[in-house]
């Protein structure tokens, strides 16, 4: 949610909305989303997802007596 509410408040910046953004600051909105965007999916998708596959390959096998 944290990242959403900043998404949505660099939304102007990008845009060019009320006059607020200039050469840098387009880029570094357009920068600030992305990494904003990719951190949230790597944190909520992907490194759950590998989890999980390496705990597949790590778990012990019971003694066989």
């Amino acid at each position: 949610m944290t990242a959403l509410a900043t998404i949505g408040a660099l939304l102007p910046l990008v845009f060019g909305w009320e006059n607020s953004a200039g050469i840098i600051s387009k880029g570094l909105g357009i920068t600030v989303i992305g990494g904003l965007i990719s951190s949230t999916l790597l944190t909520l998708v992907v490194v759950p997802i590998v989890y999980e596959f390496l705990m597949k390959f790590t778990k012990k096998r019971p003694l066989e007596n």
